[in-house]
């Protein structure tokens, strides 16, 4: 059994960078005065979006390795 901690954690980065992505684009933006208007909520939730993405694309590509030959595939190496 292959367990991989890249797949959980790629989907728990996913759905929080969502949530804030969402949330700084409904916001009202005067919320953002203290930080010089720079929308912070967008900005960290497309980081932890990315960043959830890029750990989704490693656990698959590490699945992938791991499957079995289809019937009269040549196994691989």
């Amino acid at each position: 059994m292959h367990i991989d901690i890249r797949l959980p954690i790629g989907i728990l980065f996913s759905a929080i960078g969502l949530l804030l992505v969402v949330y700084g684009a409904l916001a009202d933006p005067a919320i953002f005065a203290r930080s010089l208007g720079i929308n912070i909520d967008c900005w960290w939730g497309g980081a932890m979006v990315l960043f959830g993405a890029f750990m989704l694309t490693l656990a698959r590509r590490s699945f992938s390795a791991f499957r079995a030959p289809a019937p009269g595939e040549p196994p691989s190496s």
